[in-house]
């Protein structure tokens, strides 16, 4: 039989809220009216989590973490919005991620096994995939998609409705105000641009060569010779069409709305 929450005796949980199986409560940690937390989580001392919140297995909140407070936007009302977590995430110290928007379809989503370093923020409205990295201080804006495996640097900033490909690296105190592209490096302040494929993260990730060197090659095409989009996206799909990462990134292209970082 699993244990039941251990709930310290100073912690505030709201008659409603629903603790998995083995999941602790420390010191002087809120839990809200309306939040369902999984089995073997871990609120540390002083952490907040507000409801409407769903929150998977084997997450750990640290201390001064505040999830699905109410989104930061003139336009929210009091209406439901949920923030949706998966699995086995971490929130570090002063981590914040706030619940949707009705504008935006009224969920926040996280995925499952992400760290979140101290002073990260996720806005109303964000999507994050899986196996993401944000580095300290970290901000999304509202509605910002962000693809599995990415990492985003230390203060780096993510303008609204932006997309982060998956895999791509966005390097410290980047301001992302177009969509930066899956597998890539993006660098820089205002005038951020691509600086290659993310090879080590890719060969970390077991990617292989040839998908590594076909991504070289299509970036080559599409980023640095010179031609407009529209002809290297031509190009790219003429010479190496049947390379699925490589017609990952040129879909994730064609699809932007905002732009891409170039």
């Amino acid at each position: 039989m699993s244990a039941p929450a251990l709930i310290h005796p100073t912690a505030q949980v709201d008659p409603q809220a629903v603790l998995g199986p083995g999941t602790r409560v420390d010191a002087f940690a809120v839990v809200g009216a309306d939040v369902r937390i999984g089995t073997g989580c871990r609120l540390h001392a002083h952490s907040v989590v507000e409801g409407p919140t769903t929150m998977g297995e084997g997450n750990r909140v640290f201390p001064f973490a505040c999830l699905g407070m109410e989104p930061q936007d003139l336009k929210y009302a009091g209406e439901r919005t949920t923030l949706v977590i998966g699995d086995r995430n971490v929130f570090r110290e002063n981590v914040t991620v706030h619940r949707g928007t009705s504008g935006g379809g009224g969920e926040t989503r996280i995925g499952s096994d992400n760290l979140l370093m101290a002073g990260t923020h996720v806005a109303h409205d964000c999507v994050v995939g899986d196996r993401i990295i944000f580095a300290n201080g970290a901000t999304l804006a509202g509605h910002v998609t962000v693809g599995d495996g990415a990492t985003i640097g230390a203060f780096t900033g993510v303008h609204q409705f932006c997309r982060i490909g998956r895999h791509a690296y966005i390097g410290g105190y980047t301001v992302v105000t177009q969509d930066a592209p899956p597998f890539l490096l993006t660098v820089g302040g205002r005038d951020a641009a691509t600086h290659g494929v993310n090879v080590i993260g890719l060969e970390r990730k077991n990617f292989g060569a040839e998908s590594i060197q076909s991504l070289r090659a299509a970036y080559r095409t599409l980023f640095r010779s010179g031609l407009t989009l529209e002809e290297s996206t031509r190009r790219v799909r003429a010479e190496m069409g049947g390379q699925p990462d490589v017609m990952e990134l040129v879909e994730f292209m064609a699809a932007s709305k905002r732009g891409v970082i170039r």
